[in-house]
Formats: structure tokens, sequence, C-alpha cells
């Protein structure tokens, strides 16, 4: 986009920017001038070269060929990870929001309806992963919940398991509605059952699953894949359907 197409679209109004390099000094100085050690050049499309940039406040432009006389220079510095910049202060609202190269790197603009968007999709997902909660079926909220709580869960009265599964869908939304639609979850916590009820036993090596009774090898969990993953898919096949019917009985 050229430079006058950015211009065209500005918008004057107080700005807020933010350091994105998952810390927060105290403080942090950002490049102001273009030198050797930290070039602050920003491509001209129509011009077809690189464009030295510095922020002077005496200056309307952040362009040195465009900057007459003498010029202040001033630093631009971050206070705990954060710098406010007003709408008075056009020309380095300008070189941060349009032409600074560190932009997108070390730091960042706020966008607050980006940011209410966002805000927004996160309330109406957590929303949605309520209200499935409220309606899901105990043996369903039991299998959702191993998957994070593990064997714990059997220990749990269905007022705890209700509660865990509350609070399950609203610290992590969109992992509980992923779970919620995945039907190897609900397998899975079967085959963990039937494990548990010695319907079915797991090798110590936790390479192959046996009948509980006999011994009798049942399959052979392929090399590095979660046991009660490859199970859950196998009893999706022909033949693993069969032994689902199997342990469905003895476990009823």
């Amino acid at each position: 986009m050229s430079i006058k197409e950015l211009e065209d679209k500005w918008e004057i109004k107080d700005r807020h920017y933010y350091l994105n390099m998952g810390k927060s000094p105290l403080s942090y100085t950002l490049a102001s001038k273009h030198t050797q050690r930290f070039p602050l050049l920003y491509f001209d499309e129509e011009k077809g070269y690189n464009r030295e940039l510095r922020y002077a406040t005496n200056q309307k432009s952040v362009f040195v060929d465009e900057q007459q006389g003498s010029s202040t220079l001033a630093h631009i510095i971050f206070k705990d990870g954060g710098l406010y910049v007003p709408k008075e202060k056009q020309n380095l609202q300008k070189l941060l929001s349009l032409y600074h190269p560190q932009k997108g790197k070390r730091y960042a603009e706020q966008d607050d309806v980006k940011e209410a968007s966002s805000d927004l999709e996160d309330i109406e997902i957590e929303f949605m992963a309520l209200e499935a909660a409220r309606h899901i079926e105990m043996e369903h909220a039991e299998a959702i919940l191993r998957v994070e709580q593990g064997s714990s869960v059997s220990d749990l009265s269905s007022k705890e398991l209700k509660r865990d599964l509350y609070l399950f869908a609203k610290r992590n939304p969109r992992l509980f509605l992923e779970l919620v639609s995945d039907e190897n979850v609900k397998l899975r916590n079967f085959a963990i059952k039937a494990t548990e009820a010695g319907i079915i036993k797991l090798s110590d090596d936790q390479r192959t699953f046996k009948w509980g009774s006999n011994g009798r090898k049942l399959m052979t969990v392929p090399f590095e894949e979660h046991p009660y993953s490859a199970f859950a898919a196998y009893l999706k096949t022909d033949e693993g359907l069969e032994v689902y019917k199997s342990m469905e009985k003895k476990m009823s």
C-alpha cells in the first residue's frame, strides 16, 4: 500500500501501544532514528527506495527527507510494557502505527474494536460450553472429565462431577466443546472403566490389551500412540465392535 493510501485511511484519535516480546520491562526504549546498528527505514513503493525515518517533536513528517530546519529529537519509551500517545502527537503515532519496522515484532497497537470482538467471541464460546455442560449426560460428563483428571473421577459423587464439569467448561471452553463432540472420548472412558473393573488388562509396557479373564490378546498398541486412544479406535472396527458388545455385557 502506498504512503498516500495509508495517510488517506488515517484516523485521528488517541492510541495505545504495548510490547509483545513476552515480557514487560519497567522501561524499554524503541529506536527513534536511523542508525547503522538499528536501521529505521521504510520502503516507499512509489519512489522505489528505502526512506530514512526519524522522530522529531518539532517536525510534521517522520521522513528525514521531508523534515526542514533543525530537528528536536526525542526518545520513544514504553513504561511497564505500554505507551500512550495522544492524538496531538500525530507524527509519533504515524511512525508507530504505519512505518516503524518493529511494529508486530517488538510492539503492537491496541485495537479496541478487535479486542472487543475477541472478548465477545470468548464470552459466547464460554456460554456455549456451560450450556453444553448443563445438558450433558453423567456418563458423558465422566468421560470428558477423565481426560483432564484421570482415574480420580471414579471417586467423585454426582454433584462433585457436575461441579467440576462446569469449572472445566468455564476454564477451558474451547477444549471442553472439542471433547463434547469427540466420539472417542466416550470409548476411551469405557475402556478405562473396563480396565478398572478387570474386564480387560493393559500390559505394564502399555503395548498390549488382553482379556482379564483368560489373558487372550485383543490388540497391540501402535508405536507412540496413547493406549486408550488406540483402543477406542479399535472398538470402532468390525472386530472391535464384537469386543465392545462383550465388554458391555460384562459391565452391566
